[in-house]
């Protein structure tokens, strides 16, 4: 099939993939332009790009779609399908109408549960036990296409941010590429906006653990907050990131720790308390909490949060 793919981080970069290994004729590939990244902040290209480019096939990356002469180029290219993953700009109507069998999202939740930017860490935050891949018919609005396909991933209690993404690419490329090989025989299903729960986007002071939460909460937090932007606390008024923890036994004022030894690092939430077991202090790399305290002892009574 004549492909156009739009899409820009490696949960697309897989999807990218398994259509070229499927013998999909992908004639551009869109993506978002190269973006300062490092320490040196030197520009770098998407994971799109670098697989497209190991690929030897064609890029294209417009600061947007909305000029007619944008819309022309991809119009010329005669696509059957587009096929979209994450690629972070707005199609207008008038692209959605060029692919003569119209434009396919791939979308990470079983929708119409978290539409929109950050399905994979809202579906932790929630406790979902499940989450998936759907494939859907792009139209106008926010992820409320019809959809045609839908794969389940169960989540794992130990499952982050960054494993149930991983999982879900995979999911995902396996996903387009079973629903272009039987296109035709597809129905599409109107999604339920009654169901419809909405992703907003990620910021990094909701991250900033809030200890009068249950620790059960917090515990979900660390894991969709891990790897980006990172689950956080104060210590002494410095920033403390929370890469690994689990909820456990113990009362006490939230924030207050319970527990500082060789053993681990136990704190007090609204319910419960929260054990850190890999944590990264401000200027210094991840380490097991055990680590930081051999360094850095901690009495019974500090608190963290301030």
């Amino acid at each position: 099939m004549r492909l156009i793919f739009a899409g820009t981080p490696p949960f697309a970069a897989a999807a990218l993939e398994a259509l070229a290994d499927a013998g999909h004729d992908i004639v551009c590939v869109l993506t978002q332009p190269d973006r300062p990244a490092g320490r040196g902040m030197k520009l770098t290209p998407s994971a799109v790009k670098a697989a497209a480019q190991a690929r030897g096939l064609p890029v294209a990356q417009p600061a947007s779609l909305k000029s007619p002469e944008a819309q022309a180029e991809l119009a010329a290219l005669q696509p059957d399908v587009m096929v979209v993953a994450a690629y972070g700009l707005i199609l207008p109507q008038a692209v959605l109408d060029i692919p003569r069998r119209g434009c396919l999202n791939i979308h990470a939740s079983l929708l119409p549960r978290w539409r929109g930017a950050a399905p994979i860490q809202r579906a932790l935050l929630a406790g979902d036990v499940q989450t998936g891949i759907t494939i859907m018919q792009m139209d106008a609005g926010l992820d409320t296409g019809a959809m045609l396909t839908k794969t389940v991933v169960p989540i794992r209690e130990t499952d982050t941010a960054g494993s149930l993404h991983d999982a879900l690419a995979a999911a995902g490329a396996q996903a387009i590429v079973a629903a272009l090989s039987g296109l035709d025989g597809l129905t599409p299903e109107r999604q339920d906006a009654a169901l419809a729960t909405y992703a907003a986007k990620l910021g990094k002071e909701e991250a900033q653990l809030d200890w009068t939460q249950p620790a059960a909460t917090l515990a979900r937090a660390v894991r969709a907050y891990n790897p980006v932007p990172g689950a956080w606390t104060l210590l002494d008024g410095a920033p403390l990131k929370i890469w690994a923890a689990e909820a456990t036994a113990g009362a006490g004022l939230p924030g207050t720790v319970l527990r500082a030894d060789a053993e681990g690092l136990v704190v007090a939430a609204g319910d419960g308390a929260l054990a850190l077991r890999e944590i990264q202090p401000a200027g210094s790399k991840r380490m097991p909490a055990a680590a930081f305290l051999a360094g850095r002892p901690l009495a019974p009574g500090s608190r963290l949060g301030s």
